[in-house]
């Protein structure tokens, strides 16, 4: 498909990257972005040749949040509908069984804040900065702060709400926002020897694992391990586990399925 807003590549390492392009604007959210990262978040969930999405932003940041020009002239049910679309490629990170890693470099503010949260995992460039900023603006980031305050927890969560600075990078890491910081200049090269590492692995057993980790998170402790022990018992059954078994008592490279 054609996209506008977005760009999207498919490699040989089933490695998916989407790209926000919209350079000139900072790659803030429209409309017509939010819908098309949302329709390519579900291509590459679909698609047997990718087991791996990267999400990255073109130009001097990874996305300064949503383009406010969309607010004008809108009722209060107009709005509901405007931030919902905005916030939909978020929740639907969490409902794909796929990883998905975010690259970040410049800034990652508000709902772009949010989308580095809301990813699995998250690289970052030694130089970047990661904030929720709408505060400053009169407005907050009460949406984006959701996969905030899971990643953080409720009290740097709301610091982060309250204050709308930007983040270092280090600090992001250390407060658990970001897995981790790289130079600048070895960014991209980093996120992708990631990503293919994360490709490599049995698709069937990635899928299960994060598909799993959503759901028990949102479990008591001990139905948590109830249904994490049968998820386990079911993936021991697949094909994936008995040749990656028998690949390890033969000390050879795996050859997994396609999904």
């Amino acid at each position: 498909m054609t996209y506008e807003s977005i760009t999207v590549q498919v490699g040989d390492d089933y490695v998916c990257e989407i790209t926000l392009n919209r350079p000139e604007q900072l790659n803030t959210f429209t409309i017509g972005l939010a819908k098309e990262l949302d329709q390519a978040l579900w291509e590459a969930e679909s698609n047997n040749k990718v087991r791996v999405v990267v999400l990255k932003g073109s130009g001097k940041v990874f996305c300064a949040g949503i383009d406010v020009s969309g607010l004008d002239g809108k009722s209060v049910q107009e709005l509901r509908n405007w931030i919902e679309c905005m916030e939909t490629p978020l929740v639907s990170i969490s409902r794909m069984s796929k990883p998905v890693i975010a690259q970040m470099h410049g800034v990652a503010a508000a709902n772009g804040a949010g989308l580095v949260a809301a990813a699995d995992l998250a690289i970052a460039s030694e130089k970047a900065r990661i904030g929720l900023t709408a505060i400053n603006v009169g407005l907050n980031c009460i949406g984006p702060v959701i996969p905030v305050a899971k990643s953080i927890g409720r009290k740097k969560a709301l610091e982060m709400l309250f204050f709308g600075e930007l983040i270092p990078a280090p600090e992001a890491e250390r407060m658990g926002l970001i897995n981790r910081v790289v130079p600048e200049e070895e960014l991209e090269q980093e996120t992708r020897k990631w990503a293919a590492t994360l490709a490599a692995k049995s698709p069937v057993a990635m899928q299960n694992a994060k598909k799993s980790f959503y759901t028990a998170a949102d479990c008591d402790y001990y139905k948590a391990f109830d249904f994490m022990n049968d998820a386990f018992a079911r993936l021991c059954s697949s094909e994936d586990a008995k040749e990656g078994v028998a690949a390890f008592r033969e000390k050879r490279q795996p050859i997994w399925q396609e999904k």
